[in-house]
């Protein structure tokens, strides 16, 4: 490196995120696949390769070694404090990524049928959250994604509340969306199924939202983008900062996500929908 980049910070995080090798590894660990052979698996990155990357990141503070097999010895790689705040440049990249180099560059919080947000989301059907995730709650605490006294729950995120969209397509509807999440409650709990709504909004935004309109379930904040980074899911900049775009997911007990719904454009038919695919969760069909 020249000596002028001693002091810059882009410089100092390019000797992280400037190998191609380290932000796939990163964007694996932030999906839940902690350990050596799930990560060479999800990569397709050689074992010596591989080994020198995650030496490299634990070296530099964005990930540890949590001992999880004594013999042989197996270690998963967790991160940092340092690692998860690069939670939101890694989606951040994807954002970009989407828009500039898989879009047409234009702002939307919806998506194209077929598109790659499309075929990334609806691939997530089959696969399992990443164990031990939780967000911040409105009631202070931080919560698991999937309620444990549930059969099934259904999480759908939202761009936020009380923003004024303008053109953006797709973006607006999110306070209607939780009213119907909202009045449809009471058969969603007779189903055995829990809501949770997501957003990136911060806690005091969501906690406001929730009394004023009195939500029965928990809105979670994901604006340290926690769940979009663990899910890949697709963002949009808006507002000042980046949103979730309306989706919904329903999700079994055993975190295993079961059904997608997006990109959502009709919203009365898809909270409808996700109470019916939800209760023949819960119910064990297929």
């Amino acid at each position: 490196m020249h000596n002028a980049d001693e002091t810059c910070g882009i410089a100092q995080a390019a000797l992280v995120l400037g190998d191609w090798w380290n932000v796939l590894v990163l964007r694996e660990v932030a999906r839940g696949h902690v350990r050596f052979d799930a990560l060479a698996t999800e990569i397709g990155l050689s074992r010596k390769v591989l080994t020198e990357r995650l030496g490299r990141l634990v070296a530099q503070g964005v990930l540890r070694r949590s001992l999880y097999q004594r013999r042989p010895v197996r270690y998963a790689y967790l991160l940092t404090d340092a690692g998860a705040a690069l939670l939101p440049v890694l989606v951040a990249m994807q954002d970009w990524g989407d828009r500039w180099a898989l879009g047409d560059g234009n702002v939307t919080a919806t998506a194209e049928v077929d598109g790659a947000e499309h075929t990334r989301v609806h691939a997530l059907a089959g696969t399992r959250l990443p164990e031990g995730l939780e967000l911040p709650g409105t009631e202070g605490t931080d919560l698991p994604l999937v309620s444990p006294d549930a059969a099934a729950t259904v999480l759908f995120t939202y761009p936020g509340t009380g923003v004024e969209w303008g053109a953006i397509p797709g973006a607006a509807g999110c306070t209607l969306e939780n009213r119907l999440f909202r009045d449809a409650w009471p058969d969603f709990v007779r189903a055995g199924v829990d809501v949770r709504g997501i957003s990136t909004q911060l806690v005091h935004e969501q906690d406001e939202f929730a009394r004023t309109e009195a939500v029965p379930y928990p809105l979670l904040s994901d604006a340290r983008h926690q769940l979009a980074a663990a899910l890949r899911l697709p963002t949009f900049r808006g507002a000042g900062r980046l949103r979730h775009k309306r989706l919904i997911v329903v999700v079994d007990a055993q975190r295993t996500v079961r059904h997608t719904l997006f990109p959502v454009s009709d919203i009365p038919h898809a909270v409808d929908e996700s109470l019916r695919l939800a209760a023949e969760c819960a119910r064990g069909d297929r």
